[in-house]
């Protein structure tokens, strides 16, 4: 992995700490989902759950300034490789 890693110029590796929710995107996603989908939400059967969280993503994906906020609040940023020519 390492020598694959030095192969390509576009990337850059990180080192994060072993838990660091604070720099996890996803993190962030999650509480979104608790805070409105999933709030209060008591679901006779897991179905229940797992519609209200569809429903929680499809309100963050149809909104595209959302998913990328979740990233730029961690500091983390993604530089897609220049297409070769």
């Amino acid at each position: 992995m390492r020598a694959w890693v030095a192969e390509q110029d576009w990337l850059t590796l990180e080192r994060l700490p072993a838990y660091a929710p604070e720099l996890n995107p996803v993190e962030l996603l999650w509480s979104s989902l608790k805070k409105r989908e999933l709030a209060n939400l008591a679901g006779d059967h897991l179905a229940d759950v797992a519609d209200a969280t569809e429903q929680g993503i499809h309100r963050i994906n149809t909104n595209p300034q959302l998913p990328w906020s979740h990233l730029s609040h961690t500091g983390l940023t993604l530089h897609p490789p220049t297409p070769p020519n």
